[in-house]
């Protein structure tokens, strides 16, 4: 492992005792090396997290702590360590650098138990990944390559290779309303599955953490799944905790595969908490993710921006294909309180909002989004040709990323949203102060709304022409609807907002979802649902609706539950069992998509 501290007592964030106001986020774990916690206070700071250790021996130890300067020259996620109550001198995320260990000094400390606290100094997005004391002055690995990763696995006592939790039916990745729906399924249909997710919640981007609700067909499953409790958090794991052919893998995420030729054996999957690294092994598996995660890692086809308008005749691409995708949104809420409320000097982050000064766009509660905001005229009108609707309050209208790579620069697009909405709020206060002297943050997510980026390549590439034309598929499983939603960064002025936004209705009747579509042209047991299926930029802007993506899922399902009644593959159930697919789909989701149809 190279010149690494051979001994030391290793303390990672997500394993204190009490997180305090700190939350943890796991979401840039393959970014950045690991979860960590996150004081997310809106300004407010927040109460401390805390956890106790054992000292082995009593002696001087060196203190390193993993933090990151989330914008330099400015420090806005300033924060200290003490130990049994003594502060160290160093202020943590105030280095000018990104993640880093930072030399904290050495101290005495005794043999046994001592209590460690890390105390939030701004409520502005301060972050540790975790604290290190060591004996000797050899630094802990800056790098976060495999080597580094084997280093804490050792001082963690966590084994080197994955444990395994057995052989599935099937494996789903990715637990929003497409995985929930094609875990549900499979378990429904009597086959064993995990569904592996990275988050704390089911349900993606219509989780409690985020909060859109589904659109596209639902029909009576997703409909199901996607109620929603008083508290925001969806049914769906209510729905699979009843299921006992179901297992699901909360806070797991995916981050290699083990292949043999072009199949895939297994997924091995790390727990954001403990640490621990699992390996699931099935015969067939569903990728959910929304990210093409299990492409990427097992090197199935995908596509990737937006096509040429010549490459497939769609009158919605652009003249020359580029690498530009949808982009990530941070939703918020505001209220106004009973009493005035301050706000800090934030100079870091009017930088990006600029004058911007229109909050609309908000998530009013989980499942109600485009909610109105306040808004100081007329600054908050981005161009003087802006097209009416571009000023509507409509929150995708929060955009940002299009041009970047989200899988490591995910945590670089979150940032600049907060830093945009943070700014904006202080602007409108600056602006106004008698108006909205009251005005507060009420909730502002952390964990961004992912819009579509990568797509996975079938046997077939869904396009605008066939959505338009309504094509006629002999492998037609499920039915999508919707408008075409395409959204165009680059207002010259505020990036953070879109430029133009597409919404072509076309002549909103449903459309056929070839089975060709719903798996891997390369990978012989991979299939996929969601806005990551094959599928043109301009066709997944109205495959991606979450609805849309869990007639996918329920179609996959039918079709994994097929794969094992004859030990075959997706392609194998196509060239074979399709008539028999569609009737399984048909009696789940209430729509024969087989042909000849007597309404046609």
């Amino acid at each position: 492992m190279g010149k690494f501290p051979e001994s030391g007592i290793l303390v990672e964030a997500e394993e204190f005792d009490d997180f305090g106001g700190w939350v943890l986020d796991s979401q840039f774990d393959l970014e950045m090396g690991s979860p960590y916690l996150l004081a997310h206070g809106n300004g407010r700071p927040v109460t401390d997290a805390t956890t106790v250790i054992s000292i082995p021996e009593a002696a001087k130890y060196n203190v390193w702590v993993r933090a990151k300067d989330w914008v330099p020259g400015h420090h806005p996620g300033r924060f200290t360590l003490a130990v049994n109550g003594n502060t160290l001198s160093a202020v943590f995320g105030a280095n000018d650098q990104d993640w880093s260990w930072q030399f904290g000094g050495n101290m005495e400390l005794p043999l046994g138990e001592i209590k460690l606290a890390l105390h939030d100094l701004t409520g502005f997005c301060g972050r540790c990944d975790a604290i290190f004391f060591s004996r000797d002055d050899v630094a802990p690995p800056q790098a976060t390559d495999e080597a580094a990763r084997a280093w804490r696995r050792k001082l963690r006592g966590l084994p080197q290779d994955p444990v395994s939790m057995g052989t599935f039916d099937l494996v789903v990745i990715g637990g929003g309303v497409p995985g929930v729906a094609a875990a549900l399924t499979a378990a429904r249909l009597g086959e064993r599955v995990a569904l592996v997710h990275d988050r704390p919640y089911l349900g993606g981007n219509a989780s409690v953490e985020i909060g859109l609700r589904p659109r596209g067909v639902t029909g009576p499953l997703i409909d199901e799944l996607s109620q929603r409790k008083p508290d925001g958090d969806l049914y769906a794991s209510q729905l699979l905790d009843a299921e006992a052919n179901a297992t699901v893998f909360l806070e797991h995420a995916v981050y290699n595969v083990v292949q043999r030729n072009s199949t895939i054996i297994s997924v091995d999957a790390r727990h954001a908490r403990s640490g621990r690294e699992v390996r699931l092994a099935a015969p067939i598996f569903i990728d959910c993710s929304g990210r093409a995660i299990v492409g990427l890692l097992s090197g199935a086809e995908t596509l990737f921006g937006q096509e040429s308008q010549s490459e497939y005749g769609e009158k919605l691409a652009p003249a020359d294909g580029n690498s530009m995708h949808h982009g990530n949104t941070v939703f918020f809420r505001t209220r106004m309180a009973r009493s005035p409320v301050a706000f800090p000097h934030v100079p870091w982050a009017t930088e990006v909002a600029k004058d911007f000064s229109d909050l609309g766009g908000q998530l009013t509660k989980p499942g109600i989004e485009n909610g109105p905001g306040p808004a100081v005229a007329p600054s908050f009108v981005s161009e003087p040709n802006v097209p009416r609707r571009m000023t509507r309050p409509l929150t995708h209208f929060w955009e940002y990323g299009q041009w970047l790579d989200p899988y490591t620069q995910g945590e670089h697009i979150r940032d600049f949203l907060l830093r945009a909405i943070y700014g904006t709020f202080s602007n409108i206060k600056t602006m106004d102060p008698c108006t909205y002297a009251n005005l507060e943050f009420d909730w502002v997510a952390y964990v961004p709304a992912q819009g579509e980026f990568r797509r996975y390549k079938g046997d077939y590439v869904l396009t605008e022409n066939d959505i338009r034309n309504h094509k006629r598929f002999h492998d037609a499983v499920v039915q999508n609807e919707g408008a075409f939603c395409l959204h165009y960064p680059g207002d010259k002025k505020y990036d953070f907002r879109l430029k133009w936004w597409e919404w072509d209705e076309r002549d909103g009747k449903p459309y056929d979802i070839p089975f060709r579509c719903l798996y891997s042209v390369n990978v012989s047991n991979l299939m996929m649902a969601g806005k990551h299926m094959s599928a043109t930029h301009v066709a997944s802007s109205n495959t991606k609706f979450m609805g849309n993506g869990g007639q996918h899922a329920i179609a996959t399902a039918a079709a994994a539950h097929l794969c094992k009644k004859y030990s075959t593959t997706p392609r194998g159930v196509h060239e074979t069992h399709l008539s028999e697919l569609q009737r399984i789909v048909a009696t789940i989701t209430g729509t024969d998509c087989s042909y000849p149809r007597s309404h046609l």
